[in-house]
C-alpha cells in the first residue's frame, strides 16, 4: 500500500477583487472547454485558467482573457502541483454566475471551492504524485446569527448585491 510521504497546506493567492474556483478535471481539453464556458457566461467576465495535466508531459496548461489572472492562476497551480487540479480566477463576476455552467463541462469531476475568502488547500504527496485532500475556505464559525444578523443578511442580498427582490 502506498504511504503518504509528505503533506502540506498550500495558500492560494487571489488578486484584489477576484474569486477563485478550485476544481478537479480529467482531460487536456479542459482548458479550451472551460475558456468557452466562461467567455460565453458574461461579456464583462475576466478570468484566468490553469490546469495541472496528470499524464504525458504533465504540463500546466493555461488560458484566459486577463493576463494578470492567467499569471496568478498559473502560480497557484504551480504551488499545488496536484494532478488534474484546475484553478480558475474570476473578476467582474462571481462563482454563482458560472458554477452551473462549469458543472456541465464534461471534463470537470468535482468542485472543491468557489470563494473570495482566503483559501488553503490540503495536499498529500505519495511516490506517485500529489493530490488534493480538501480545502479550508475562509474562517471558523464564530456563533449563530441573531435576528439583527438575519436583517443584515437580507439587506445585503436584496439591496447591496441585488440577488433577491
Amino acid at each position: 500500500m502506498a504511504e503518504v510521504s509528505k503533506w502540506e497546506v498550500v495558500d492560494m493567492t487571489l488578486p484584489e477583487g477576484s474569486n477563485i474556483i478550485l476544481a478537479q478535471s480529467h482531460f487536456i481539453k479542459t482548458v479550451e472547454d472551460v475558456y468557452e464556458t466562461l467567455v460565453t457566461a458574461s461579456p464583462l467576465l475576466e478570468f484566468g485558467i490553469a490546469f495541472c495535466e496528470a499524464s504525458g508531459p504533465c504540463l500546466i496548461r493555461y488560458d484566459g482573457n486577463a493576463d494578470d489572472l492567467i499569471q496568478k492562476a498559473v502560480e497557484n497551480a504551480e504551488r499545488l502541483g496536484a494532478g488534474h487540479s484546475l484553478v480558475i480566477l474570476l473578476r467582474k463576476g462571481y462563482p454563482i454566475n458560472v458554477l452551473n455552467q462549469l458543472k456541465a463541462v464534461q471534463e470537470i469531476c468535482r468542485i472543491y471551492a468557489a470563494t473570495a475568502n482566503p483559501l488553503q488547500v490540503l495536499i498529500f504527496e505519495t511516490h506517485q504524485g500529489r493530490g488534493i485532500a480538501g480545502v479550508i475556505d475562509g474562517f471558523a464559525s464564530k456563533g449563530i446569527e441573531t435576528e439583527e444578523d438575519v436583517v443584515d443578511r437580507k439587506v445585503l442580498l436584496r439591496e447591496v448585491i441585488g440577488y433577491k427582490r
